[in-house]
């Protein structure tokens, strides 16, 4: 039997959405770019990309998708690089409102410095067996992490990487690299289970 790709949502308000597109395509899934509330029906999971978490927050505000946004991601599996990972968690100082608190950590925005203090460096990532190149721009940093969170990655001995369930959140960008690993490890290892209880569950 042929399975149906998976359908993954890439959350495209704001940020470099279309570079997270590409990269889930490489990876194999469909994808579908998330824009309205009927955007969210159907998904497999969910991309949320970089870009300005302030920016996003007041977006959701104002085009009335918070709602719609906070069931996913207590649903879904979930992919979140940089700012995505700080809505995720409970940290972001001097936000417009609210992250979405589903992610048992506290991520303080721009903690590696301003645009010019960006960088790439090698990331040691043991659930791929070896390093994979991260790009570090304005990122985040994971300064406190919950019982239930897993580290993933780290760089210097620092957590850049973490899982809970069915959520990952990252302080680097994985999609400006052509490296899919990443990508494919998400599909195969949180969606492929998550598709495989829920058809079950039907």
């Amino acid at each position: 039997m042929v399975t149906k790709a998976p359908i993954v949502g890439v959350f495209a308000l704001q940020g470099d959405f279309e570079r997270h597109a590409q990269a889930w395509r490489k990876a194999g899934a469909e994808v579908r770019e998330v824009r309205s509330r009927q955007d969210f029906d159907g998904l497999d999971a969910l991309s949320m990309p970089g870009g300005e978490s302030t920016t996003m927050l007041r977006l959701l505000g104002v085009l009335g998708l918070r709602p719609a946004l906070e069931q996913a991601v207590r649903t879904l599996p979930v992919f979140a690089t940089c700012a995505g990972a700080i809505l995720l968690g409970d940290g972001g100082e001097h936000l417009p409102a609210p992250p979405l608190k589903v992610l048992d950590a506290t991520i303080a925005r721009n903690a590696y410095g301003r645009q010019v203090d960006s960088f790439e460096a090698d990331v040691d990532c043991p659930l791929l067996e070896g390093n994979i190149r991260g790009v570090f721009i304005r990122a985040p940093r994971f300064t406190r992490l919950g019982k239930g969170v897993e580290v993933l990655a780290t760089h210097d001995g620092e957590p850049v990487g973490v899982r809970q369930g069915r959520l990952v959140a990252l302080a680097f960008h994985p999609e400006l690299t052509d490296d899919p690993r990443l990508f494919q490890w998400f599909l195969s290892s949180v969606v492929a289970p998550a598709r495989a209880t829920l058809g079950a569950a039907r």
